[in-house]
């Protein structure tokens, strides 16, 4: 694996996600030798600025874009989850565009494509309404890119013009509709 650290995030980025997630409302930050451990178990360098923020800002927060408890620490799974096999964030997210499996009738409940999506190249940043999960892409060329996977497809988040991380609380701080 040859993925480099991306530049750090600008002060205006890192000041937003600050002003975002009130302290009161922050967990502990990892640190930035926490997070290097991480990536190094998990085979994969978490994009900016998602990566700055749990290692200076926050490890999760209850307040958040994620609508059922916030935004997950890194590397937690919400209560919820399908255990549909090993988180793997190093490995390959298998989707390049959206995908709808529920209508495709190339596909069966056990294609391994659906565990791939769940499971690989990725980081989930919390959950809405129960089934319903926000991932952060960690590899491949979708790679930054915040995605919604449910128990029906996966599609980027909104549409193909998939935001970032910072983004995507943007849109949550400023009470957007995710799909406006």
């Amino acid at each position: 694996m040859t993925v480099t650290r991306d530049q750090r995030p600008a002060e205006a980025t890192l000041d937003f996600l600050r002003s975002a997630f009130p302290p009161e409302w922050r967990e502990p930050a990892l640190g930035r030798e926490a997070v290097a451990a991480w990536e190094a178990e998990n085979g994969v360098v978490l994009p900016e600025p998602y990566r700055t923020f749990v290692a200076d800002i926050s490890n999760g927060s209850s307040l958040g874009p994620a609508g059922d408890g916030g935004l997950q620490p890194l590397g937690w799974l919400p209560d919820t989850w399908p255990g549909l096999g090993p988180r793997q964030p190093g490995k390959p997210f298998p989707l390049q565009a959206a995908w709808h499996w529920e209508g495709d009738e190339d596909a069966a409940p056990e294609d391994p494509r659906i565990e791939a999506a769940f499971n690989n190249g990725s980081v989930v940043l919390g959950c809405e309404d129960g089934q319903t999960f926000w991932l952060l892409l960690t590899t491949g060329p979708r790679r930054g890119e915040v995605w919604m996977i449910t128990d029906v497809g996966a599609v980027p988040a909104p549409e193909d013009q998939a935001w970032g991380f910072e983004e995507w609380v943007r849109r949550w701080h400023t009470g957007e509709d995710w799909w406006d």
